[in-house]
């Protein structure tokens, strides 16, 4: 029997506007972007406004949303920017912004009356009251903090059924309370609630007594160190009948910072697990542990759950290392495709050879394997190795391919 459940929206990072693109061809039904100010990924490319504006109609136009960060924790002399960028937002039909300070709520319940607010996970919400709370002065959805178990989450539902909540489902943890963290600030002066941060949770540490300089302390994993902050990366994708099962309105990616290639495999795989359950319904659904492999091939750390099942018990930490597992190369997109050659018009981005078992992530159906028999430079003189970045190469396949299939190869296979 077929759930009744209302189907949870997909949300996915966007870091500029290839990214955003991206996003929505693969399937998610809303993304998040970041303006060139009051975000917290200026790592990210980020978007002026005219690309907000394009964005937004690209969005709009294939029916997904959009909506603006501007979550950082602002200082006096940021209030006035952000009033100035709000009037220049006029105009952009953006589908909400989120927010994680309340002059800036203030700021845009008075200037932009019309704008829907989300509050960001950096307001640390993690009971119903401070949900109520929000959802009495007009906010629209909450992104709760991510140190919530699914019983709370449960419970913030059934307390507080007529307002939106959104959670991370996948990606980078932090070791700080949903974000909040000094460390940056402290050791590099880069200020992470502002969205700056040197992630030197990442960094390796020793022990060193004041007196005793220059003498490190026994305390590390291995002769390298000990990465004592180092967060293994989230991942809920087996777990979707559960998070469905929540109550949650939202399943939020991470990684505005992230590749192209990451947003696509990541949403599929995302898009296939949601769309499976409500294929299946309630009872028959079983997760296909295929998308779990498909997650695997982008570059991640180990995956955790998080505080998902509860309060962690030690192992959510990656102390050996900071390094990602990298087992897949993308090594071109596919940008055209000539049925009567059957040629796939494909721009390079690192080396691949003729003889290589490629792999085509498409945005539809599953991906396919095909070994590379036969390919030509832009002036149709065959190659047996594509070896200039950015540069067009044409791969004869036994199957059509759609414009944005990404070509990887696994790396013990090169």
């Amino acid at each position: 029997m077929e759930t009744a459940r209302q189907k949870p929206e997909l949300l996915a990072p966007a870091g500029n506007l290839d990214k955003l693109k991206i996003a929505v061809t693969y399937g998610a039904d809303a993304v998040y972007i970041g303006g060139e100010e009051f975000s917290l990924r200026t790592a990210a490319d980020n978007f002026t406004v005219d690309e907000i504006a394009e964005g937004v109609k690209y969005a709009h136009d294939r029916g997904r949303k959009v909506y603006l960060t501007a979550n950082i924790i602002p200082h006096n002399g940021d209030i006035a920017e952000y009033e100035k960028y709000l009037l220049e937002l006029r105009g952009i039909d953006l589908d909400a912004v989120i927010l994680s300070d309340f002059g800036m709520f203030s700021v845009t319940r008075r200037l932009a009356p019309q704008l829907n607010i989300h509050i960001s996970t950096q307001a640390n919400n993690v009971n119903y009251r401070s949900v109520e709370a929000w959802r009495d002065m007009g906010a629209k959805r909450v992104i709760l903090a991510r140190e919530l178990s699914f019983d709370e989450i449960k419970e913030i539902r059934e307390k507080v059924p007529d307002i939106e909540l959104e959670a991370f489902v996948h990606g980078a943890m932090c070791i700080s309370y949903s974000g909040r963290c000094l460390l940056s600030n402290y050791m590099a002066g880069r200020d992470g609630n502002k969205g700056e941060c040197a992630h030197p949770c990442r960094w390796k540490y020793f022990l060193m007594e004041q007196q005793r300089p220059g003498e490190y302390m026994p305390v590390f994993e291995n002769e390298r160190g000990t990465f004592i902050y180092n967060s293994k990366d989230l991942c809920m994708l087996p777990y979707m009948d559960k998070l469905i099962e929540s109550g949650l309105t939202s399943f939020k990616i991470e990684g505005r910072v992230k590749s192209e290639f990451y947003v696509a495999t990541v949403v599929k795989a995302y898009r296939r697990a949601i769309d499976d359950y409500f294929a299946a319904g309630t009872e028959k659904y079983k997760f296909d542990s295929r998308l779990m492999d498909e997650v695997k091939k982008v570059s991640h750390r180990d995956y955790t759950t998080g505080f998902y099942f509860g309060r962690p018990g030690g192992t959510e930490q990656h102390y050996e290392s900071s390094s990602y597992i990298r087992d897949y190369d993308m090594v071109g997109v596919v940008t055209a495709y000539n049925k009567q050659t059957k040629m796939a018009e494909v721009v390079q981005k690192n080396r691949f050879f003729k003889g290589d078992e490629v792999e085509f992530l498409r945005p539809y159906g599953d991906f396919c394997k095909q070994t590379v028999e036969y390919m030509t430079d832009e002036n149709g003189n065959e190659i047996e190795v594509a070896n200039h970045p950015q540069s067009k190469v044409y791969i004869k396949t036994d199957f059509e391919l759609e414009p944005d299939t990404f070509v990887r190869i696994e790396k013990k296979k090169r």
